[in-house]
């Protein structure tokens, strides 16, 4: 009767055996680990607590001795330090730069003597002394030879800038001078307008535009000073000439 039973119970009684084989396939794949033997399973050892504390214990052991070899590595690099250390202190004694800017260390006694009275009176008429000594006095002479430096270069630049020619405000004027009739001599017509002489005043190109009906204008071009001739002063000479000249109209002005 009760082996019927377990025969309907669901227990798994040779797990050692799986688990064994499951331990014998990763050796073989990853190999034996050094350092741990293992006991033949056989039908009443099983991979058990037993197992598991001996893979800890192996990995205990190959931690410790990554833990070494990093150990000599690090004393390693030390010692290479100290020896880099020490040769670059060779270097810098040896060179003149560090011997010209190298400090002179100073030794401070641990204790410090009680100095006689003599001593002290001595001492302070020394420092009244120091205290009649301008330090200030070239501080003073530098501010004043700067301040005449400065009043020199000053005047030197309002000189150059009063010979400097002042920049004259020029215009250039496009005229339109209309005769009375076709019968105005044209040729006697300019004459007239070029005798119109006036400081800042300069005459240029001209030529004839007609009109209509036979008529022609004369456009002729100048360049004024702006402070000196302007455009009324210029019509009213121009329109002197009363034989020749009806009117005369600015056609184009601008700035130079």
């Amino acid at each position: 009767m009760a082996t019927n039973f377990l025969v309907h119970e669901k227990i798994w009684f040779d797990k050692f055996k799986y688990d064994d084989a499951e331990r014998k396939f990763y050796e073989q794949m990853n190999g034996p680990v050094a350092g741990c033997s293992r006991q033949s399973s056989g039908p009443g050892t099983s991979s058990g607590p037993g197992g598991d504390h001996s893979e800890l214990v192996t990995r205990i052991a190959s931690l410790e001795v990554e833990n070494q070899s990093l150990r000599g590595v690090v004393q390693d690099l030390q010692q290479a330090v100290c020896k880099l250390e020490a040769r670059l202190g060779v270097l810098e004694k040896g060179s003149p730069a560090h011997r010209a800017t190298a400090p002179q260390t100073q030794h401070v006694s641990p204790m410090r003597q009680v100095e006689p009275s003599t001593k002290k009176a001595a001492t302070a008429t020394e420092d009244d002394e120091d205290d009649d000594i301008d330090l200030f006095g070239s501080d003073e002479e530098d501010d004043k030879e700067a301040t005449r430096l400065r009043e020199e270069r000053l005047r030197q630049y309002a000189e150059k800038k009063a010979k400097k020619p002042a920049l004259v405000a020029k215009s250039s004027i496009l005229l339109d001078v209309k005769p009375w009739d076709d019968e105005t001599d044209m040729a006697q017509l300019e004459a007239c307008v070029r005798s119109v002489h006036l400081d800042g005043l300069t005459w240029g190109g001209s030529k004839l535009v007609p009109v209509g009906y036979g008529i022609r204008k004369l456009q002729i071009q100048c360049v004024v000073e702006d402070e000196k001739v302007g455009t009324d002063l210029l019509e009213e000479e121009i329109t002197k000439f009363e034989e020749h000249v009806q009117s005369v109209d600015i056609a184009a002005f601008n700035k130079i």
